[in-house]
């Protein structure tokens, strides 16, 4: 309410400079998949000619979305984690836990980026079913989205040694508060 005994509404600014590329890759898949899947609408109830290529493009960019999406994820460190022992163990146990956690999500995506790399060297000349376009496209996509969670973990467990604690020994922080 204002001076005049009127009700003002004012929307704040928008910043999205704090928005990471992976928000903006997640984005952009999930626009094409949006797109594909309306196309797909249109041909199917409309024009009563459904295009085939839609169902596996589609499903391939939602993948696209999930891997380049789980990196955000991974960079706000609110994946699903137990954080019941932690209220109940002395505090230096708790600190040694968190930091095993960090070391063990390095290695999990570590492992996950070797592995994928290797899929796709044994993939080699693999083909999509219906399109014609190799499949290490996607695997592609699957392999820089472990490569990023695997760079926003290091960063995570950096940004935890640097101020002390993790979420998991104060489960009130977030990643955006700085020791």
């Amino acid at each position: 309410m204002g001076d005049d005994g009127q009700f003002h509404a004012q929307d704040e600014a928008v910043d999205l400079s704090a928005t990471p590329v992976e928000a903006w890759v997640a984005l952009g898949f999930f626009w094409l998949l949006g797109l594909t899947v309306f196309y797909q609408f249109v041909t199917r109830y409309v024009l009563n000619d459904s295009a085939a290529w839609t169902e596996e493009i589609a499903r391939y960019f939602l993948i696209g979305t999930v891997f380049t999406g789980a990196a955000i994820g991974v960079a706000k460190n609110n994946h699903i984690q137990v954080d019941f022992f932690y209220r109940h163990l002395p505090q230096a146990v708790c600190r040694w836990l968190s930091r095993l956690v960090d070391v063990l999500r390095i290695a999990f995506f570590g492992a996950a980026v070797a592995l994928t790399a290797q899929m796709m060297l044994r993939l080699n000349n693999a083909r999509m079913t219906i399109v014609d376009l190799p499949m290490n496209l996607v695997y592609g996509v699957c392999l820089l989205g472990f490569a990023a969670m695997l760079a926003r973990s290091v960063w995570v467990m950096k940004v935890h040694l640097k101020r002390g604690y993790s979420v998991l020994e104060r489960p009130e922080s977030t990643m955006e508060d700085r020791a």
